[in-house]
């Protein structure tokens, strides 16, 4: 039986999916964990820090999940609040500084919406990581793991490139608060995602990622092993481009262009 758009949305937040540090502690060596935005606290639902690629350092910024109904409960769930996007811009720009490449893990239903979140500026927060990102001087990648929702995942996509694993999504709203905008009704989350285009099969369609990485073996070493090779492969080609920033906003730029001709 064929897969819907919509079974790919529940596997995508199978608990059981490997989460952030999952991919920090199978691909890279030495991980030091950074804390804080040096604003307001410390957000859980977002992991940084400088890790060895092949031995060279890189910056890791990742949302982490949890597996388990206490660990998802500490981590909000993987939505994090302004702070973890402030923590995340820190430790990009601290990359900056000292020429490290960074890499990104995404794997977030959006960024929390709740009242303290937005008196803390989680908009201005979101919308800063845009700026700043489009314009950062050293090779970014980013990968999207699970869940990309939103703004929330957007915030950490402003890559060179943007890459998805087989069975995740990313997509500006989640298929029940599509159906119960457009409907009025969660129940037809169904017909949502399909309307959504939200597979990875869709966004490379659209160039919105270059790179759809199979799930063979997720989690296990084999994995870890051939998407740390897939890394340090681009991470080398990326080094060797010229003028980056120029570059990356080129490939936003050019985002469904090419799908819009030939619809046209």
């Amino acid at each position: 039986m064929s897969q819907t758009p919509y079974s790919i949305v529940k596997m995508a937040r199978d608990s059981s999916r490997p989460t952030g540090l999952d991919y920090i502690n199978g691909i890279f060596q030495g991980f030091i964990e950074l804390h804080g935005d040096r604003r307001f606290a410390d957000d859980p639902a977002v992991v940084g820090g400088i890790g060895q690629l092949d031995g060279r350092a890189v910056t890791v910024i990742a949302i982490e999940k949890g597996h388990t109904a206490k660990e998802r409960s500490r981590r909000n769930f993987g939505a994090p609040g302004p702070e973890g996007y402030r923590k995340a811009l820190r430790l990009m720009k601290q990359a900056e500084k000292f020429k490290r490449p960074v890499i990104l893990f995404i794997d977030t239903s959006g960024a929390y919406c709740g009242i303290g979140a937005e008196e803390r500026g989680q908009g201005q927060a979101i919308a800063e990581n845009l700026v700043e990102m489009s314009s950062l001087g050293v090779p970014v990648i980013s990968v999207l793991i699970g869940e990309g929702g939103s703004g929330g995942a957007l915030a950490l996509a402003v890559a060179d490139r943007v890459w998805m694993l087989q069975n995740a999504v990313y997509s500006v709203i989640s298929p029940e608060g599509c159906a119960s905008i457009l409907w009025k009704d969660a129940a037809k989350a169904e017909v949502a995602a399909k309307s959504l285009k939200l597979t990875a099969e869709d966004a490379k369609a659209l160039g919105v990622v270059e790179r759809i990485v199979s799930e063979k073996d997720l989690g296990q070493q084999p994995f870890f092993h051939r998407l740390r090779q897939m890394l340090v492969q681009e991470l080398e080609d990326l080094s060797e481009e010229e003028d980056l920033v120029s570059k990356r906003y080129d490939r936003f730029r050019r985002i469904g262009v090419e799908a819009v001709r030939e619809t046209v």
